[in-house]
């Protein structure tokens, strides 16, 4: 006997990467420029951020809309993973930017480069202000991983803004530029930490590991204390996609007669307490499992 529920989540939104993209894309044109008349390092790397910003949201898009797919014969669980894929594929383009900026940046700093801080300046500001209106964008969305990597991207642009905005200033005003390169490093370090968190969190999707803000074994106990319930064995838990948890399980009951009602109150506890609910459950007898434990201490 065999019971199988479970509730399918959205799998983000479209119009926000739309939007975002359409933004980004525009305004990186503009810093390119900018970065490349006043030969601001932080400038241009702000302008390459906001590039690959572009592509991350239209590879955002394009997953999202793949997983608004239905299941079919070839993909059971449908295609809600195209947005971890994308997500994966974001973070690692992160870390390569981040790279690049750093070697960037270091060869300014043993050959300085006359920057034109004025201009940095105000084109600096202008990107301070389209960055915070496309995180605001994709703030309002679901927040699927596919989200946080595109969001990712705008808020290492949004960082790049308000560090190439402090390097003009200093520049403009004292005129040491060596603030340019130095801060395009601080940048890429803070950026770091969260490309490696978002791959973390990919990854786990896609190895199914067992969701972090989750215990197995207290899952299992508290399987097990439900009313009706002798033992819990053959546990998983692992997220489909970004926003759907699953689990599986073989539960041992007294009276078969009696599922129903212990099925109702496994759900109930699985949905109330640690917010899953797409939820595979199996039944056993507990004669069955006796016969079996005797069947093993006589023939091991």
């Amino acid at each position: 006997m065999h019971e199988h529920t479970h509730h399918r989540h959205g799998s983000g939104h479209l119009r926000p990467l739309v939007w975002g993209l359409v933004i980004t894309f525009a305004f990186a044109l503009v810093e390119a420029v900018g970065g490349w008349l006043s030969g601001s390092l932080a400038l241009m790397g702000d302008a390459g951020h906001m590039a690959t910003d572009a592509l991350a949201l239209a590879l955002g898009a394009v997953a999202a809309l793949l997983a608004q797919k239905p299941a079919d014969r070839e993909l059971s669980f449908g295609w809600g993973r195209a947005e971890v894929l994308a997500a994966v594929v974001n973070a690692l383009f992160m870390l390569l930017i981040i790279i690049a900026i750093g070697v960037a940046a270091i060869d300014r700093l043993r050959a300085p480069q006359p920057v034109q801080g004025g201009v940095v300046m105000v084109i600096a500001a202008i990107g301070l202000v389209v960055n915070l209106a496309v995180a605001w964008v994709l703030h309002r969305g679901e927040q699927t991983l596919n989200i946080r990597g595109a969001l990712l991207h705008v808020m290492g642009d949004l960082l790049g803004s308000v560090a190439a905005l402090m390097a003009g200033a200093v520049i403009y005003f004292t005129g040491w530029t060596p603030i340019d390169p130095i801060l395009s490093l601080l940048i890429c370090g803070l950026i770091l930490l969260s490309s490696l968190r978002l791959l973390r969190d990919s990854i786990d999707v896609l190895m199914e590991r067992v969701p972090r803000e989750l215990s197995l074994p207290v899952v299992g106990q508290t399987l097990a204390a439900v009313n009706g319930v002798r033992s819990v064995h053959d546990l998983h838990i692992w997220r489909l996609d970004s926003s759907t948890i699953s689990l599986s399980a073989h539960i041992v009951v007294d009276d078969l007669q009696a599922w129903p009602g212990v099925l109702d109150r496994l759900r109930q506890t699985l949905i109330q307490r640690f917010d899953i609910d797409h939820i595979t459950l199996q039944p056993e007898p507990l004669q069955d499992r006796k016969v079996e434990i005797v069947d093993r201490i006589s023939n091991p």
